[in-house]
């Protein structure tokens, strides 16, 4: 940490006697006084310290010498001695109060109580009393849903319901369980609703995972495009050290593989007495199969799934996927004689990984592809197909309807996808 420039402005003019009293300032700290910071929890990873408030998410990655500052405030040094310490330390100079600054920016330091006199409002200095910390709602929950116990159902679900597709083969997933009604707006629009309680409890599992650990996760709501998503907050693990963010991590996958498993099962169990599928059987098994297929989709390393996200936390990376990216385009810049962007401002732990997972992305491009053309696009086409065949007059009259009600919404949906992606792009053109 090196000092910053700082002088002393000449003090302004008094105001004119018919002017108010000016609005206060920014008052300067008071460097012999302590400072009250909240708890602070510090991680150190390397060449880097994350500190922050777990209670309220608000964290900073500092160099080691800098949060070795941080300490010093926390344990009841005044910034004056803190300074003094740092440069016997360091053999340096910094600005203390520039520091204080920003960790008051952070929310760290404590508000301060005020008494006010006749003349004058006078700062005592007294920090406001520390509140208990609030329990974290729900950890017990997290720690039985990752429980010995709860892993063994786990296992004992999945494998049961392997067991029961390779017995019987019209239980294994494929993309004509989607069709589990003779009717495509029936099967689109319960579809698009059932998804929702299943990713419910994907992100369910990454909060409580989160909450076992004591983090304060959670959920919300957010879109992209004309398409609600939920999802996780999980900031807080980045004050966790690194073995222990895995399975928050990939709790979410672990919901999908159970899920699939359960809706197997279910299937199976629902069966008629004659041996074939029931309607309860065949929509679990579309509701399996869409989930499975948002499982496949974690492997899509070319965008940010939860598997790119458990790599960069194994390899300590900090922005992966655009290193990743810069690579693959200096790699083409080669090939057509351009010049090559630079690359000196990423992180080493980014380089380093990324000559190798540039790669990986382009694999995750051709997975995509292939699970689009042996998953998505069979059951894509007997909707189209199907659809223009009904259309063409060689329907009954409810099915007709049908067709014509489910072309609608599907025209409907992609004009205002490409309306807001247009709308999006107009934006980001004019910023």
């Amino acid at each position: 940490m090196h000092p910053s420039p700082s002088g002393s402005p000449a003090p302004a003019a008094p105001p004119p006697a018919t002017q108010g009293p000016a609005a206060p300032g920014p008052t300067a700290p008071d460097l012999d006084r302590p400072v009250a910071l909240h708890p602070l929890v510090y991680l150190e990873e390397g060449d880097e310290v994350t500190v922050g408030r777990v209670d309220t998410d608000s964290y900073a990655v500092l160099p080691p010498d800098g949060a070795r500052l941080v300490r010093w405030l926390a344990e009841g040094m005044t910034p004056r001695q803190a300074a003094e310490a740092y440069r016997r330390e360091y053999g340096e100079d910094v600005d203390v109060a520039d520091l204080l600054a920003g960790l008051d920016e952070l929310g760290f330091v404590r508000a301060t109580t005020t008494t006010a006199t006749t003349a004058t409002t006078a700062t005592t200095g007294a920090a406001a009393p520390e509140p208990p910390p609030r329990p974290v709602r729900w950890q017990r929950l997290g720690r039985a849903a990752f429980s010995p116990p709860a892993w063994a159902c786990y296992l004992l679900l999945v494998g049961a319901a392997a067991v029961a597709a390779v017995r019987s083969p019209d239980l294994a997933p494929r993309p004509t369980n989607v069709f589990f009604s003779p009717y495509f707006t029936v099967v689109a629009l319960v579809l698009f609703v059932g998804q929702f309680p299943l990713i419910l409890v994907h992100e369910g599992f990454h909060a409580l995972a989160g909450r076992r650990l004591g983090l304060p996760t959670r959920l919300r709501i957010g879109h992209r495009l004309i398409f609600v998503v939920l999802e996780t907050s999980l900031d807080g693990l980045v004050a966790v050290p690194r073995r222990r963010r895995y399975l928050p991590i990939l709790a979410g996958m672990l919901a999908d593989t159970v899920l699939t498993a359960a809706l197997t099962l279910v299937a199976a169990a629902t069966r008629h007495p004659d041996g074939t599928l029931g309607g309860a059987g065949k929509l679990c098994l579309a509701l399996a199969y869409a989930t499975l297929l948002r499982l496949a989709w974690q492997a899509f390393l070319h965008l940010r799934t939860d598997l790119y996200v458990l790599l960069g936390t194994v390899l300590g990376c900090h922005d992966l996927h655009a290193t990743a990216q810069g690579v693959l385009r200096n790699a083409v810049r080669r090939r057509t004689g351009r010049p090559l962007l630079d690359e000196s401002g990423r992180h080493p732990a980014d380089l380093r990984a990324a000559r190798w997972y540039a790669w990986l992305m382009v694999g995750g491009y051709a997975f995509s592809l292939a699970v689009f053309a042996a998953g998505v696009l069979p059951a894509a086409t007997r909707f189209v197909t199907g659809t223009l065949d009904r259309l063409g007059g060689r329907a009954p009259a409810g099915e007709f309807v049908d067709s014509a009600v489910f072309f609608a919404l599907t025209v409907l949906q992609l004009a205002a996808v490409a309306h807001l992606a247009l709308r999006e792009r107009r934006r980001r053109t004019a910023a």
